[in-house]
């Protein structure tokens, strides 16, 4: 019984080495690329990968993803990000899983988080159903969804971050900003046909900075902690803003200009 790796990548140079030094020693990795104009290619082929090709698909990772899995060859899937490092006793974890469960069909796994160089307490364990049952699962095809498995899962212990992938991004500001407003015009698929108002723009952003930076423990954080809690609590007032604006039909707008008049 064996585990292959998947990961998808499009210009993922700065981090994929670490990457694929952290998996090599998993019986298979399956690296799907976007047509990437960087480096990548030359860097996946000093691995021994098995490796697949797909158009980009304008930051949606999904689509990669379930074709790479489609070519894997082993029963367990792991599933990690080309700036997802798995730490050896991660791996150690799930070939003893594997050789001894009878139960379950998937794991979600724990994650690092990092911003400006600081671990975030708010964001941990972050827990991603990332290792599962290929014939036992389904990806739908959109942003920030997780696999549909057949079956029981568990999830890892919230104590063992020895066990935790390490997400190494650590972007700046500006490309948190940049990848804010793509994911928040997914969501607008991702939730079509949902119903805000004005309680739901007052109360919802802030109620998520008191979740993250209070509840969460990003106050142990300082100055980051509240730059990641404000962050989250930025991405869910434009998330509700662009849905309300989705919803709009034409002769609201009408009658929202007559009005002016």
């Amino acid at each position: 019984m064996g585990i292959s790796v998947v990961i998808h990548t499009y210009n993922s140079e700065e981090h994929l080495e670490k990457v694929l030094d952290s998996v090599k020693s998993f019986d298979e990795i399956v690296v799907c690329d976007m047509n990437s104009t960087d480096s990548t290619t030359q860097i996946i082929s000093n691995y021994n990968c098995k490796v697949v090709y797909c158009d980009y698909s304008g930051g949606i990772p999904e689509p990669a993803r379930n074709f790479a899995i489609s070519n894997a060859s082993h029963e367990w899937i792991l599933v990690v990000d080309s700036d997802e490092v798995v730490p050896q006793a991660l791996r150690t974890y799930l070939y003893d899983f594997i050789s001894e469960n009878d139960r379950y069909n998937g794991i979600r796994l724990n994650r690092k988080n990092y911003l400006l160089g600081h671990f975030l307490h708010d964001v941990y364990p972050d827990y991603i159903l990332r290792f599962f049952k290929k014939n036992e699962s389904n990806w739908p095809p959109t942003v920030h969804s997780e696999p549909s498995v057949n079956g029981e899962i568990t999830s890892i212990p919230r104590n063992r971050r020895d066990l935790a992938l390490i997400h190494l991004s650590n972007s700046p500001i500006r490309v948190i900003v940049d990848k804010l407003n793509t994911y928040t015009d997914f969501e607008i698929t991702r939730r079509k046909g949902k119903k805000y108002g004005l309680w739901s723009l007052l109360l919802r952003p802030p109620f998520r900075f008191f979740q993250s930076y209070v509840i969460k423990g990003g106050f142990k954080d300082g100055k980051v902690g509240f730059i990641s809690a404000a962050n989250g609590a930025f991405y869910k007032y434009i998330t509700i803003a662009k849905i309300i604006e989705a919803n709009l039909s034409e002769k609201d707008y009408d009658r929202e200009l007559r009005n002016f008049k």
